[in-house]
């Protein structure tokens, strides 16, 4: 069973289709980026996803269960977690709270035996922050405000608070956008670590192709909507109706010699 099926999944705002007939299907632990222009429908698939918008017609099933009708909430506690491309971290708070914020979902809400085990589960939430801490080389920030660190440091954090879900499933929108060239290759890095580490399946959305492709086991691609492509990175990026989504008039002069 797959972990992720998508199938015939369209929507459309105010008489502009921003996903038609769209089918994927992910496995457990595997890396898949979603490329394609501005419009697209990539990050609208994040949000089809994760709860956020509800489709107008498909299906979406995350292990073997069904997500259409369900919210961002209960579909965290499924095991789906989401970065943002404009992050929302709470700005006021330290980069310690926002990670703890996303175990908030782990909490249990037992009144009987609420008092008993308190402080062992949060012993249990603090270890599990702690780890991410160390994994995303955070700890000369644990007690900053998000707002004083730098954007690099702000979006490993947003990382940090997915993980702390524990998600079988972590969506990444754009997450080496606006990064400097040292900092998108340690994201980069981070990113097949967090495979590993956690055991997740990551759906990236990415517009550096280089990164994208040297990240991927598979890539599809949209334009307008509709998939246009899907396999290796290398055949996607050969594919001619991807280099006109992205090159337009200058590749069919291009593919015309």
């Amino acid at each position: 069973m797959a972990l992720l099926e998508i199938s015939d999944l369209s929507i459309s705002f105010g008489g502009i289709q921003a996903l038609m007939n769209f089918d994927l299907g992910m496995e457990e632990k595997e890396i898949l980026t979603i490329i394609g222009p501005n419009g697209s429908g990539k990050t609208t698939l994040f949000n089809c996803v994760s709860g956020v918008y509800h489709p107008n017609s498909g299906d979406i099933l995350f292990q073997g269960k069904r997500l259409i009708g369900l919210s961002p909430d209960f579909i965290a506690r499924r095991g789906v977690a989401r970065t943002f491309q404009n992050l929302r971290l709470f700005l006021h708070m330290t980069v310690l709270d926002n990670l703890l914020l996303g175990r908030h979902i782990k909490f249990h809400k037992n009144p009987f035996n609420a008092f008993l085990r308190l402080r062992k589960e949060e012993l249990r939430h603090r270890e599990v922050v702690e780890e991410i801490i160390e994994f995303l080389d955070l700890q000369a920030y644990r007690q900053a405000r998000v707002s004083d660190c730098p954007y690099g440091v702000q979006k490993r954090v947003e990382v940090g608070r997915a993980l702390a879900t524990e998600p079988k499933l972590l969506l990444l929108d754009e997450p080496i956008a606006g990064l400097t060239s040292e900092e998108k290759e340690e994201t980069a890095y981070r990113i097949t670590e967090i495979r590993g580490r956690y055991e997740t399946a990551i759906l990236l959305v990415e517009h550096d192709l280089r990164i994208a492709s040297k990240l991927a086991d598979r890539m599809v691609a949209l334009d307008f909507g509709q998939k246009i492509a899907e396999g290796s990175p290398e055949a996607v990026q050969k594919t001619p109706e991807v280099i006109r989504a992205y090159l337009g008039d200058e590749a069919d002069h291009k593919m015309d010699h």
